[in-house]
């Protein structure tokens, strides 16, 4: 059977960046593109009929409710990106949890559906920030997708597995909470980059050629018998958006690859299978029930 990989958006808009202190603002005049990007996106995957993961923007969902509506009514999931796009590792744990709350409650009035995936603005759960997984499984969180396996110098944990795993590893013993990690392509040595060539979202996707995306893919598919999961921003399709002022590095880093990234996701979905995380580990858990394995997170969702 083939496997199904997962296609994650983030949605926020084109000046969401935290590269450095003091580039935007949510509640500043700046003109928005996110739901032309959207709608745009919504009919490519539409068109090759892929529900996706999206993790949206508390912020974002109160300025544009009738498009997170429109996204989960669609039959896509509905997930949190927190309230304001702040690092995790910036803020107190009274701030994160202030903010991720206000998130999941926004959506679930949207939606009237329990939100139970998180992913953090900028990947900012390093081993710094770890102790937000405690505050997101007290928040009735199933599962998060933070925490980057590959180290630089925005976010990582270079130990993290490259696949998804029982939160436990980070400290605490008697988590339930899952990390859906962004794919990696497997190095001969961990000594290099860590958990791996990231390659599936972001820069990275933009950057790579397509058939070193396919590659990698068709490697974590058929030979480590995993999903890969991918993910991109609403603004990375658009090439008329609006430009930060940013250093050169972080110029490059946010814009490269803009013009030709529309026709790569294009490429991915009609070459591949996708679901969403809730569905994949819905399918699991099913799985679990009828072979009788007991529930224990990461021991049982190894083999995915």
């Amino acid at each position: 059977m083939q496997i199904k990989n997962i296609f994650t958006i983030d949605v926020e808009d084109w000046f969401h960046a935290n590269y450095e202190n003091g580039l935007f603002h949510n509640h500043s005049n700046m003109i928005s593109t996110v739901e032309a990007n959207v709608d745009r996106l919504l009919e490519i995957f539409e068109l090759y009929q892929v529900k996706a993961t999206f993790f949206v923007l508390g912020s974002i969902a109160r300025q544009h409710s009738k498009m997170i509506i429109k996204i989960a009514e669609q039959g896509h999931e509905i997930a949190s990106h927190g309230y304001g796009h702040l690092l995790v590792y910036e803020q107190t744990p009274e701030e994160f949890r202030e903010d991720v709350l206000k998130s999941k409650m926004i959506l679930e009035d949207l939606t009237g559906r329990k939100v139970t995936g998180y992913r953090a603005p900028s990947w900012s759960i390093t081993e710094q920030s770890v102790w937000a997984l405690d505050l997101l499984e007290e928040l009735g969180f199933r599962y998060s997708s933070s925490i980057f396996p590959t180290r630089n110098y925005l976010y990582g944990i270079s130990y993290a597995p490259r696949f998804i795993h029982g939160c436990n590893i980070y400290g605490k013993k008697d988590f339930q909470l899952l990390n859906i990690p962004p794919s990696t392509k497997k190095l001969r040595s961990d000594k290099i980059l860590g958990g791996g060539l990231p390659f599936s979202g972001g820069a990275y996707f933009r950057l790579l050629p397509y058939r070193l995306i396919k590659r990698f893919t068709d490697e974590i598919n058929r030979k480590e018998k995993q999903p890969v999961v991918f993910y991109l921003h609403p603004r990375e399709i658009d090439i008329k958006q609006p430009r930060l002022k940013l250093k050169m590095r972080d110029y490059l880093i946010h814009y490269y690859g803009i013009r030709n990234c529309e026709k790569k996701l294009i490429k991915i979905l009609n070459e591949y299978k996708f679901e969403t995380i809730a569905s994949m580990l819905n399918r699991e858990d099913e799985r679990l029930h009828k072979t009788g394995d007991v529930h224990e997170g990461v021991s049982n969702h190894s083999s995915l």
